[in-house]
Formats: structure tokens, C-alpha cells, sequence
């Protein structure tokens, strides 16, 4: 494998091994296994567990922001554009079931661990928060877009935690039909001009 190949290998399955078994009780080892290359190997692309961690937060960074840039290009209207946004807790419903959010158990584990690195691993929470705001301030809600766009975010993270704690697949659907109805009736109360004239075709149909 090529150097830059076998690097992007090893932040792959740190990603995955971080999520799947946290930071802390994620060892060189495991990741060096995962990838199945020697140690020396691994310290050739990586001196210390904090720079694989780095590099984790980096590539997640670097995957919302594309996956954000989708939603732009598939999104007809804020309304599709936000429902995106709710629909990540069906997408990946059977990984949150086991594991809660990728982003929000990061957090919580840096956070307890006092680690240098929360703040960074905090700028995909704001990146999420900035993208919502300008979503809704689209849909006319200037004066209250950052405070919708937290409870957009603070509503998918509660539902993360309670159906990781209960491997419930039904309260995740529950949950995001109620958001969803939430985000319509928004969408509803805009003015007209930039409001109503947003809505998608599925909206007005409901």
C-alpha cells in the first residue's frame, strides 16, 4: 500500500474503532490490528493516540461538510434541506441503536476526559448549528434561527442517547414523525412570501 493510502486506512478504523469502543479504551493495538499492519509500521504515519485523534475529528469534519454540501445540491427548500438533516437518525438508525451518536459520545468522553482536543471535536456540533440557522433563517426565521436550529440539534441528540440506552427502533421513528410535523408547522407560521412559497411539493401535499 501506498504511505498516503495506509495512513487513510488507519483513520478509517480509528474513526470506527472510537465510535464503536470509544477513545480512551481504543489502544495502538487495536488499530494496528483493524488496519493489520506491524507497529512500526503504524508509527511510521502516527507517534501518538492524540495525533490519530486529530486526524478522526479532521476526516469527520471534512465528511459532514460534504454531506451538508449534498444536502444543498439534492435540497430543493430549507424544509427538504432540514428534513435531511432529521432523516440521519433513520439512516443510520441500526449504529445508533448500538452505539449513540458518533459526534455527541465523542464529546461526552473528551469532555470527561478533560482532553485538549474537545474544542476541536465541538466545531462538528457548531458546523451542524451554523448550517440549521441559515436553513431557517431561508425560511424568514432571522430572529430565531440559532435558537430553532439548537433545538433541531438538541432534539436529535436527546433521541440518539434514550434509543442507544433502550435499542429502540420504534421511538426513533416515533421521534422523527413529530419533528418532522414540528418542522412543517414552522415552515407553516413563515411569512408567505418566504415561507409557503418554500415548501416542497411533498410538504404541500401533507
Amino acid at each position: 500500500m501506498k504511505d498516503q493510502t495506509t495512513r487513510d486506512h488507519i483513520i478509517e478504523a480509528a474513526d470506527r474503532l472510537f465510535y464503536q469502543q470509544g477513545f480512551e479504551h481504543t489502544s495502538f493495538s487495536h488499530i494496528a490490528g483493524a488496519v493489520q499492519i506491524s507497529r512500526g509500521n503504524f508509527y511510521y504515519h502516527f507517534k501518538t493516540k492524540d495525533e490519530i485523534l486529530e486526524a478522526v475529528i479532521n476526516k469527520r469534519l471534512a465528511d459532514r461538510r460534504m454531506m451538508l454540501g449534498q444536502w444543498e445540491i439534492d435540497g430543493d427548500t430549507p424544509v427538504d434541506r432540514i428534513q435531511s438533516f432529521i432523516n440521519i437518525l433513520l439512516v443510520n438508525k441500526d449504529k445508533i441503536q448500538l452505539y449513540g451518536c458518533p459526534i455527541g459520545t465523542l464529546s461526552t468522553e473528551l469532555a470527561k476526559l478533560n482532553h485538549g482536543a474537545q474544542e476541536q471535536a465541538n466545531q462538528l456540533f457548531t458546523l451542524f448549528r451554523s448550517w440549521l440557522g441559515r436553513q431557517f433563517s431561508l425560511l424568514g426565521r432571522d430572529r430565531d434561527a440559532d435558537v430553532l436550529a439548537m433545538h433541531v440539534l438538541a432534539h436529535s441528540q436527546g433521541v440518539a442517547t434514550l434509543a442507544n440506552a433502550f435499542n429502540d427502533e420504534a421511538f426513533i421513528r416515533q421521534e422523527v414523525r413529530q419533528i418532522s410535523d414540528w418542522l412543517a408547522e414552522i415552515a407553516g407560521h413563515c411569512p408567505k412570501e418566504q415561507g409557503q412559497q418554500q415548501l416542497s411539493k411533498k410538504e404541500q401535499e401533507k
